[in-house]
């Protein structure tokens, strides 16, 4: 027989042979996972996975598409020592030599269960989201896929495994999973399907605080941190109320939770790419260690837990079908990440208004640098949906080259745009008396449950929101989402009684990100983007937008700035240099180096500073402050729903 057909006759009988053998797994014994972190600060985790198993062929696989991760990302290049033995004796094992994330074995005659080691190795450094840094020396985070093997053949949701979990002995740890045991040595967790096991991250660290929020309100919720230093822990008694109304604000907005508890699992870490990972019951966000106690950085992160938490409703308990695949490997389909990630991104930003985590003023400053940097060359050719669809590739995209030009992930910050635009409308078309918080409540609220999926496509989306107000929605998403836009839809905006303007007065919010980021946007004058602070990269064009004063120089992404009009670069100096430029016909002269050849480029720009903002049309009423206001009043959970003690389950 040839190899190729011996190969896909060997899969397809260990596909058939493991559905027989799992179903009986599944119904007794539980396949065990054991995780060891006491390495965690050299970033090693040790695993061990004992797997019932029958005498034949069998094929074991490893998370490749994560969910919320929207690409095939899974680390299995950071899976080492693997190592497969049955009483005591070493059975080889083959990886599938077209799909990476599979290996081969034969079990021998006799053999009831195999004891499978192996390591999993956590980067010391980049981006991603699970694959990225997930341990430094006090502190860890344990996505379960990264350390989980499965049968192929069966469905995640048929697997039922048992985890456990040793730490170093100092530290402390909160999940979802619900203990069952534990003792000095071991944390044993009650049994879970494979896909709950996947949807249920562990965060560990040695300084470690678990603070209850909104107490009154049930199902319970906790805010739980680990910190790079104890110092970073202390999260003042005003953030904790914000954080608190936000669960209540949540509930009042959905009116049902899917959950039987939430836990936020906060890692206040430098060492960590900074992003979110959403969860049914559960989300990992990873922030600078000092945002707590650092006013600039808390209002860098202060939407991201509102982000994840939205996410609970929309894109967990309710999910784009294209993405609610049968296991692991099935490709997703990202075409409708605009409302997955958009409208949550939407609703998120509003929540932390509404719960306090920002200002009134500090969101419209946010809305107004959206909304300016949307308006890109990038959308003369490419549509949202394109963005979405190619989410897998965009969000590997390194750093921030000819981004404008490229277009990123924008289905976040445009579906943001987007949504405003419905809420507005809404509220326009039925006179204040509906709004896009009723669509909430109708798509995703009653009746309350435990986590579960329950799939949507487009036309359920525009039914539902026909519901509540009758209009052309298919046209309203045609002309936004999957039509070429020379600008940016800033329809909620000024139908929310708002105006983009510029003027030279700095965004505040810009000017947090710059203090962050450690970076000099001039977006909207010069057109580029420059990194600051100490080191080689100090002065570093990290992006430069088609179109803008300096890319018609000829500057470019990866140029290195070295003086302005003959003075050694510093942010100072090319602000000095806007200022001197305005009003005249005098270019401002910027030498660069490129790959070790320094020329000099000549950029024509005279308008002078330039940031966006909004303000106020008085010809409008202001819905955009509608929108923003609270739904319950402050303290007050009596409109945040699910307040029945019968839901009050053990963590």
């Amino acid at each position: 027989m040839p190899d190729c057909l011996r190969r896909s006759f060997l899969f397809v009988v260990a596909v058939l042979s493991l559905a027989v053998s799992a179903a009986a797994q599944t119904a007794s014994t539980p396949i065990r996972l054991s995780v060891d972190l006491r390495e965690s600060p050299r970033r090693i985790f040790h695993a061990h996975l004992t797997l019932p198993a029958k005498p034949g062929p069998l094929a074991l696989l490893y998370p490749k598409w994560i969910p919320g991760e929207h690409a095939p990302d899974g680390p299995i290049t950071d899976v080492v020592g693997l190592k497969i033995t049955a009483s005591g004796k070493t059975i080889p094992w083959l990886r599938d030599n077209v799909n990476m994330y599979m290996f081969h074995i034969e079990v021998p005659a006799g053999v009831t269960s195999l004891e499978i080691a192996y390591d999993y190795l956590s980067p010391a450094a980049g981006e991603g989201f699970s694959a990225g840094p997930t341990a430094d020396q006090v502190l860890s985070v344990l996505e379960w896929n990264l350390v989980a093997l499965y049968p192929a053949g069966v469905p995640p949701d048929s697997l039922i495994y048992q985890p456990s979990l040793r730490l170093p002995q100092t530290w402390k740890f909160a999940t979802s999973l619900t203990v069952e045991k534990q003792d000095a040595g071991e944390i044993l967790f009650a049994p879970v399907s494979l896909t709950a096991l996947v949807d249920s991250p562990v965060l560990a660290g040695e300084n470690f605080r678990s603070i209850a929020l909104a107490p009154d309100v049930q199902p319970p919720h906790h805010l739980n941190i680990a910190a790079d230093s104890v110092a970073a822990l202390a999260i003042s008694d005003q953030q904790i109320a914000a954080y608190s109304r936000l669960v209540r604000e949540a509930g009042a907005l959905f009116g049902a939770r899917h959950y039987d508890h939430y836990d936020f699992l906060v890692s206040l870490t430098n060492y960590f790419y900074p992003n979110g990972l959403e969860h049914h019951q559960s989300s990992d966000e990873r922030i600078p260690e000092r945002t707590f106690i650092n006013s600039d950085q808390e209002e860098s992160a202060n939407s991201l837990l509102s982000h994840e938490f939205t996410h609970s409703w929309n894109g967990k308990y309710r999910r784009p079908a294209g993405l609610a695949t049968p296991d692991f490997e099935q490709p997703m389909k990202d075409d409708l990440l605009w409302i997955y990630e958009g409208l949550t991104q939407y609703i998120g930003e509003f929540l932390s208004a509404r719960a306090g985590l920002r200002t009134q003023d500090d969101y419209r400053e946010a809305l107004a640098r959206v909304a300016a940097y949307l308006d890109a060359p990038g959308r003369s050719w490419r549509t949202l949906e394109d963005t979405a669809i190619a989410a897998q590739l965009l969000y590997d995209v390194p750093g921030h080259n000819w981004a404008a030009w490229r277009r990123s992930v924008d289905f976040y910050d445009e579906g943001w745009l987007i949504w405003l635009d419905a809420d507005t409308l809404i509220r326009q078309q039925s006179h204040g008396q509906k709004s896009l918080d009723d669509f909430c409540k109708r798509f995703y609220g009653a009746p309350d449950s435990s986590p579960k999926v329950v799939p949507y496509t487009l036309d359920d989306v525009i039914a539902a929101l026909n519901a509540i107000a009758p209009y052309d929605w298919r046209g309203f998403f045609n002309a936004r989402v999957y039509e070429i836009n020379p600008h940016a839809p800033l329809g909620g905006i000024e139908h929310g009684g708002w105006q983009l303007v510029y003027n030279d007065q700095e965004n505040s919010v810009m000017r947090i990100r710059e203090s962050i980021n450690e970076s000099l946007d001039l977006s909207f004058s010069l057109g580029m983007i420059v990194q600051t602070g100490s080191g080689e990269e100090n002065g570093r064009l990290a992006d430069v937008i088609p179109e803008k004063p300096a890319a018609e120089a000829g500057l470019a992404p990866g140029m290195r700035l070295a003086t302005i009009n003959g003075r050694g670069f510093t942010p100072g100096a090319l602000h000095e240099a806007i200022a001197t430029a305005k009003g005249t016909n005098k270019p401002i002269v910027i030498t660069a180096d490129n790959g070790g050849f320094t020329l000099t480029y000549n950029v024509q720009y005279h308008d002078g500073e330039r940031y966006p903002h909004l303000v106020r049309n008085n010809a409008q009423p202001d819905l955009l402050s509608d929108i923003l206001r609270p739904l319950t009043p402050a303290g007050n959970a009596s409109a945040s729903g699910n307040t029945s003690a019968s839901r009050n389950n053990r963590r």
